[in-house]
């Protein structure tokens, strides 16, 4: 290889890297100062109990996997508060059985309130609602009923602790 084509792809090398870009989900658009986070339960308005379980939970577990940030149980211990709350929620008919005109699947959707506080200062550092829509499929008979609706929860809450946690590292 030549001067100027190593001089070349060295200059090009620079200048993307200094561009901006970056890979998504991968951001820490928190303040310096947040070390540690608590995640204490969940406030519920709806019927999805199992939800609000759930939440909490899968919400720590991705700040432990994908984070530098602690996860504490005691929020006067922490540098900051994530709260939340199931907001609202609603389960409609996604298909229907033409033979039957029964439900053949079915969509939870749930709002989700987060907000992340600094604790020292009492600054709110993300507040945000997240929407989330999950489908179930629902069983043709009773005789082959199977509750899949809380099959259906556990990816719901997986999905928003994973987007929940890229939407806060990135202030999205």
């Amino acid at each position: 290889m030549n001067r100027s084509a190593v001089a070349a792809t060295l200059g090009l090398a620079l200048l993307c890297g200094g561009c901006g870009y970056r890979v998504a989900g991968r951001g820490d658009a928190l303040p310096k100062n947040i070390k540690t986070i608590a995640i204490p339960a969940f406030g519920n308005a709806t019927t999805l109990y199992h939800l609000a379980d759930r939440l909490p939970a899968d919400i720590t577990r991705e700040f432990i996997s994908r984070t530098r940030y602690r996860v504490v149980t005691d929020p006067a211990a922490a540098d900051a508060v994530l709260s939340g709350s199931l907001v609202k929620s609603y389960s409609l008919a996604a298909t229907l059985d033409p033979a039957t005109a029964r439900a053949s699947s079915a969509m939870i959707s749930v709002t989700i309130g987060l907000t992340l506080t600094d604790r020292a200062t009492g600054k709110v550092i993300y507040a945000r609602n997240l929407d989330a829509h999950e489908r179930y499929e629902v069983s043709p008979t009773a005789d082959t009923y199977f509750e899949e609706s809380s099959a259906a929860l556990d990816r719901m809450s997986r999905t928003v602790a994973r987007d929940a946690v890229s939407a806060i590292l990135e202030k999205f």
